[in-house]
């Protein structure tokens, strides 16, 4: 009796949280789209009282550790203008929501958080990567269940976690609830990371998951929790000590940050800028004279020459080479057209007379390209959206 009496408490607490959590995120990073990513977090799981996964003598804590530090000097060195903000940097303990306090008081762009892991199973390997949602299997559930289980380490972690059990399954219901402002972003260098695992560090993909981890719930930002890797396998385990397998999964994640830093600065950019040429100002209706006191017919020209100059199509794509249009080299979709600057050409797909027609198609080329996003064109150059919408009125 008592344990249905406090479900039921739980249940709507959970919800009353989760809406919270959501307004708050949405207050505080309205506006982050238009900005320029210039604040990375890097968040090297557990420490110092914590270890993490052991696998033989090698300790979690100190191979993610590595892993960071070594990922944030790249950055550094290729990117002096990003601030980079590590959760700790020493053998240190840092609680979950501490770790994602740091993120949200430096009001960080993306929050990566590195890890290693373990299971049973010894023959188990590959690398993974997560985003905040709700676990498709049993498997995603224990990762989740193993990385959010450091509260039980904090001082007074029922009420800092409002009564969350990281050993219960009912307390990931929640998880369910909260709908992730930036999973989209999220997704998109998740992909990346695992790309670049597969193809460049040459690990094996354990592909792109779900599950409810505390910290990405906390944070309000595009955020990621990286498993480098099993240290319960004992090859994995020797790579991931070793001086060269640290730097090579740092390198891969090196890059996959470099390439997701220039798709979220080249979508701001279409917002500010259009191929560092600014679109000429639409003329104004010229003032009648005087005499005639009337400018009516002046503006329905002007408008028509609004419409008949401006639209709307979907970018899918920029790349370093230049690719023909044609079906084959883009999934199928045979309206496609390029647009090239100095260092890259832009792909896109479509011309529609309205954004809605746009929107619309949007959705279904998205099952093709998830990074697609709408654009505006007037006269043939590339203007934001919003300006395409004001000249609409």
């Amino acid at each position: 009796m008592k344990t249905s009496c406090k479900k039921h408490i739980f249940l709507p607490l959970i919800l009353l949280l989760s809406i919270q959590q959501l307004s708050f995120k949405k207050a505080i990073t309205q506006d982050k789209d238009e900005r320029r990513l210039s604040v990375v977090v890097i968040d090297p799981g557990h420490g110092g009282k914590d270890p993490g996964t052991v696998g033989g003598k090698v300790q979690e804590k100190d191979v993610v550790l590595d892993i960071a530090l070594k990922l944030g000097n790249q950055i550094k060195n290729e990117f002096p203008e990003v601030n980079v903000v590590y959760t700790r940097k020493s053998d240190v303990f840092i609680p979950l929501h501490k770790r994602a306090d740091i993120a949200n008081k430096n009001n960080a762009d993306l929050f990566i958080s590195i890890h290693a892991n373990a299971v049973e199973q010894s023959y188990v390997y590959g690398t993974e990567t997560f985003v905040l949602g709700q676990h498709r299997s049993e498997d995603n559930l224990e990762v989740a269940k193993k990385e959010n289980s450091v509260i039980l380490l904090e001082d007074d972690y029922t009420n800092t976690y409002e009564g969350f059990d990281p050993n219960s399954s009912e307390s990931y219901i929640m998880f369910e609830l909260v709908q992730d402002e930036y999973k989209e972003q999220s997704i998109s260098l998740a992909n990346r990371v695992q790309n670049e695992f597969r193809e460049r560090a040459m690990r094996k993909d354990r592909s792109v998951k779900e599950a409810g981890f505390l910290v990405l719930r906390r944070t309000t930002m595009p955020s990621v929790l990286i498993e480098t890797g099993f240290l319960s396998n004992a090859t994995e385990r020797n790579y991931l000590g070793s001086e060269n397998g640290r730097q090579n999964m740092a390198a891969a994640i090196f890059r996959a940050f470099k390439a997701y830093k220039a798709e979220v600065e080249q979508k701001s950019s279409f917002h500010l800028a259009t191929n560092d040429v600014k679109p000429q100002p639409v003329p104004r209706p010229v003032e009648a004279t005087k005499k005639e006191n009337t400018s009516q017919p002046t503006v329905t020209e002007t408008k028509a020459t609004k419409a008949n100059d401006l639209f709307y199509s979907v970018q899918i794509a920029a790349l370093k080479k230049k690719l023909d249009t044609t079906p084959e080299n883009f999934e199928g979709l045979t309206n496609v057209f390029r647009e090239d600057a100095e260092k890259l050409s832009r792909y896109f797909s479509g011309k529609y007379k309205s954004l809605k027609e746009a929107e619309l198609q949007l959705e279904t080329i998205k099952k093709k390209y998830p990074s697609a996003f709408v654009v505006a064109f007037l006269n043939n150059q590339l203007i934001s959206v919003k300006m395409a919408l004001e000249l609409e009125k």
